[in-house]
């Protein structure tokens, strides 16, 4: 069952591969950085709670993996190395589930489409409760280790099975249904919306093939690192969702993002800056206040009260420098306004104002239409 082969493939991020390791590195960095922008700016919708999800069971996975490796090649075996094994036979279903199902039925608002949808939601939930139950309790030993399984129902094997492919095959009709979801969202959208719509949904052919290559690799070619390689396709195919995410925020102002990273920008410049300037004259004025005496204090309270003073004026230009080339549009009509005030001191005749105030309004706000009314002295 070519499903059940995507989904192996997912939570061995791992590896023994420097590949291998990159990889899963990445898609936890990039699942975790865009997952922890969206919760911080909305925490109440579930999309970023999702992608921290999904980051985090990725690396519990790797790291229950790795310590399955070593137990193997060094022969442990005690309780903490078998229930890192168990953990690693279930704990992906927690993060490439959700993933693959809720977030696409909740993107961008974090709501359903329609009341019409519940029922897809139900059955997405269904899905990941029957195959967590399943990889969870099914008895036996646990592959790639010599540990059984501490909670295996003894003689479940037929039935947990069966379970199994009942909890995919929903799970995987529940995923069409998801794809779905984000066709019909994108009908009943405004244009900003179809915009961020698009990304996402621009993405998910190319999942498809970094996946289909993931199995195409697994199916067909053999020796150690087919393993690593696969799941390095696997890890880096699914990174592509929250690019698409995190793309859509920048471009098209998705969650309002925009004042975060422009914060973000500015301080973090501002931070490095001033920090730069404080350690250098620290140094400096010792340098030149060593004949005069020996102690420090003097050139940590001038350097201090420097980058004090420094503060309001080099955010300023900070600021200005980030807009200038990051945000040019808020840039260019913060420019404009301020020529326009300029003008405006020296200007007396009412019909200059009234012409020059509609084109301002025209070049910064960009309606679709301006209207200048002025009211009569009496």
């Amino acid at each position: 069952m070519d499903f059940l082969v995507v989904v192996t493939l997912v939570p061995l991020g791992a590896g023994s591969s420097m590949g291998g390791d990159v990889a899963g590195s990445v898609f936890i960095l990039v699942f975790s950085t865009t997952g922890a922008l969206v919760a911080s700016r909305i925490p109440g919708n579930p999309i970023g709670w999702l992608l921290c999800l999904s980051a985090l069971t990725f690396a519990v996975g790797g790291v229950c993996e790795e310590i399955s490796e070593q137990a193997v090649q060094n022969g442990w075996d005690n309780p903490a190395v078998t229930t890192a094994a168990w953990v690693g036979t279930f704990v992906w279903m927690l993060g490439v589930g959700p993933v693959a199902t809720f977030l696409l039925l909740l993107f961008p608002d974090g709501q359903l489409p329609s009341p019409r949808w519940r029922p897809v939601a139900w059955v997405a939930g269904a899905s990941l409760a029957v195959t967590f139950g399943s990889l969870a309790l099914a008895p036996g030993r646990i592959e790639g280790t010599q540990a059984s399984n501490p909670i295996g129902v003894p003689g479940g094997d037929a039935l947990f099975e069966a379970l199994l492919t009942i909890g995919l095959a929903l799970l995987f009709i529940s995923i069409l249904a998801s794809c779905a979801s984000l066709v019909v969202r994108y009908r009943g959208a405004d244009p900003q919306q179809r915009a961020q719509l698009k990304w996402i949904a621009w993405s998910l052919p190319i999942v498809l093939l970094w996946l289909g290559a993931s199995i195409w690799v697994e199916s067909t070619q053999s020796g150690d690192t087919t393993v690593d390689i696969a799941n390095a396709l696997a890890s880096i195919g699914l990174t592509i969702v929250p690019v698409a995410i995190a793309v859509a925020m920048l471009r098209h102002r998705l969650y309002d993002i925009d004042d975060v990273i422009n914060r973000t920008l500015v301080y973090g410049a501002l931070t490095a800056t001033l920090a730069g300037i404080y350690l250098g004259m620290v140094l400096l004025l010792q340098i030149v206040l060593n004949p005069l005496t020996a102690q420090s204090d003097l050139a940590v309270a001038v350097s201090t009260l420097t980058v004090a003073a420094l503060f309001r004026p080099a955010r300023f230009r900070i600021q200005e420098a980030v807009d200038r080339r990051f945000y040019r549009r808020r840039y260019n009509a913060a420019q404009t306004l301020e020529l326009f005030t300029g003008r405006l001191r020296q200007e007396v005749d009412l019909g200059s104002v009234s012409d020059d105030l509609r084109g301002v309004v025209r070049e910064t706000v960009q309606p679709a239409h301006v209207s200048l009314w002025l009211r009569g002295t009496p």
